[in-house]
């Protein structure tokens, strides 16, 4: 019966907590990296808001010091927001941090086009948003209500996105 020991099932539970910790750690450092670029070095509103999304992440301090240092050392980020309706009509908002603009716009597309959806138009779903001060996260404006089919398909589209290593928010006005 070899394989069915106690460290055997442990090692593959812990491989798959890692892995999302590792997805975490590395969204975390590349925002916190593309806010300590945009702002020199230097304390600013983004950077703080970045350093507190990867410490309730529970990154460790060490990775968040290292990342701004060698943010003045890296390629810039970019920081892009998307729009698409997704299932039942959602407005869906996501959030991308790349070096290569052309290939962030690729994999959403892919993405979409998977689940049977598009990008859609610059500001054609940012009306059912709004975002108070800035730094802030989108909030749906009005909410619209989904079948239980289409809050499946929403949740694997979602679930998808943020797999993608350049996605680093998802929002939408679903309920």
């Amino acid at each position: 019966m070899a394989g069915h020991n106690k460290w055997s099932k442990v090692k593959r539970k812990k491989a798959v907590t890692d892995a999302q910790k590792s997805k975490l750690f590395s969204k975390a450092v590349k925002l916190i990296s593309a806010e300590a670029k945009k702002s020199g070095g230097v304390e600013s509103v983004g950077l703080k808001s970045a350093i507190e999304k990867a410490k309730e992440a529970n990154v460790p301090k060490d990775v968040i010091e290292r990342a701004v240092k060698k943010a003045k050392e890296s390629a810039s980020q970019e920081a892009i927001t998307y729009e698409a309706y997704g299932p039942g009509g959602v407005a869906i908002i996501i959030e991308a941090l790349t070096e290569n603009r052309n290939k962030a716009v690729a994999e959403i597309k892919h993405i979409l086009s998977k689940h049977g959806f598009a990008l859609a138009t610059t500001g054609s779903a940012v009306w059912a948003f709004k975002k108070e001060p800035a730094g802030s996260d989108w909030q749906p404006a009005n909410t619209l209500k989904l079948s239980a089919e289409d809050e499946e398909k929403l949740g694997a589209l979602i679930d998808d996105l943020e797999e993608n290593d350049e996605v680093q928010e998802v929002f939408t006005n679903a309920e």
